[in-house]
């Protein structure tokens, strides 16, 4: 699986995983993908230095990147306090409410929330860059639109490539624009954020938008014929997340939530706002539909719906709750049936992809007939 983008990255298979775990992050590059480590959860820079140092030691000199979330456009002296300020009492009181319904315990004292969402202000993620430009880091992603002039011209200064998600092909062609030299074209089956077009007809779309630059594949990828079909409609690549989440080097931190994607099937995810603001695709669970509900407060604008829930998912995970227990996925959860090694999944996309591109060669030579 090797295009000209992997070729120049120095990559054997041009699999690009996404994943916040640093064990997983590794076993991708060593399995001969492209391992991209997502930072939005290191709001402290020694954090993040601790987990690339243990990258650096066990991706084998393999390359690996980094995906950060940061705004295009700067806001100057916003702090995490003046944006918790905004948040209506309403809202505070429906989260109380919700928690209370389900009875959801309190945090232990003074344990404070371990899901943050303070990595989506800027400073933050300057704060992670500055770390990161310290590493051999071989490409930069965001998911929020275009890095900033400055972040762009900073990485190209080091080598490393800028990658950026896109929901259409009028946002790939600002990325173009913007001097980005990757696009991940984004699907509408895809975990996480995205937009409202299905993969099979962005793909091609945004390949025709931004040629020549590469495009990656995105959303409801997770089997080496899907890989076979994005490389066919022009892509150079392919960019995989929830794949990665029921691998054994994964660190949910919740079996109960590692059940749930094993049992759940392909429509059992929703785009919903509760969890960041944003439409992002999740697992559906009574958390996602009290807030989705017509006599809801309705959620709020990012980062602000983030901050406001940042808690409450705190508590739902430590204390697996399961009617509210959920996690960013895509479409492709229906696949993800048992859990396996990073190694075992390659393995099974690599034959999947031989296998698909021998068929389609006996069908173009007519002796598929």
């Amino acid at each position: 699986m090797q295009t000209e983008l992997s070729n120049q990255l120095g990559v054997e298979h041009a699999v690009f995983g996404f994943t916040p775990f640093p064990a997983v992050a590794a076993a991708i590059s060593r399995a001969g993908g492209f391992g991209v480590l997502g930072a939005v959860r290191y709001t402290a820079p020694d954090d993040l230095k601790r987990d690339l140092d243990w990258i650096e030691a066990h991706v084998g000199g393999r390359p690996y990147g980094l995906d950060v979330v940061m705004p295009a456009k700067k806001v100057e002296g916003v702090t995490e306090a003046d944006v918790e300020a905004m948040i209506p009492d309403g809202h505070r009181q429906f989260v109380r409410e919700t928690l209370a319904k389900y009875g959801v315990p309190e945090l232990p004292e003074g344990e404070a929330s371990g899901w943050r969402i303070t990595g989506w202000m800027e400073q933050v993620a300057r704060s992670q860059l500055d770390v990161a430009f310290d590493y051999p880091i071989r490409l930069l992603a965001n998911a929020l639109g275009s890095p900033p002039a400055d972040v762009v011209a900073r990485a190209h200064e080091r080598d490393v490539l800028v990658a950026a998600l896109a929901g259409s092909a009028r946002h790939a062609e600002k990325h173009r624009d913007a001097g980005i030299d990757v696009v991940v074209a984004q699907g509408y089956e895809a975990g996480g954020h995205t937009g409202e077009i299905a993969s099979m007809v962005l793909t091609p779309e945004v390949v025709d938008a931004v040629a020549p630059l590469p495009v990656l594949a995105a959303g409801g990828i997770g089997s080496g014929r899907q890989i076979a079909a994005a490389l066919a409609l022009g892509a150079q690549g392919v960019w995989l997340g929830s794949l990665w989440l029921t691998t054994a080097e994964a660190d949910l931190h919740s079996p109960a939530l590692t059940r749930k994607l094993l049992a759940a099937g392909s429509g059992d995810t929703v785009r919903s706002r509760a969890l960041t603001g944003k439409p992002a695709r999740q697992l559906r669970t009574d958390w996602t539909d009290a807030w989705d509900a017509t006599d809801g407060p309705g959620t709020l604008p990012m980062p602000l719906q983030g901050l406001l829930v940042a808690d409450a998912v705190s508590r739902i995970q430590k204390y697996e709750v399961d009617p509210l227990l959920g996690t960013p996925v895509g479409q492709i959860v229906g696949r993800m049936n048992e859990v396996r090694s990073v190694r075992a999944v390659f393995d099974d996309l690599t034959r999947g992809f031989e296998q698909a591109v021998d068929r389609v060669n006996r069908i173009a030579g007519g002796s598929g007939q």
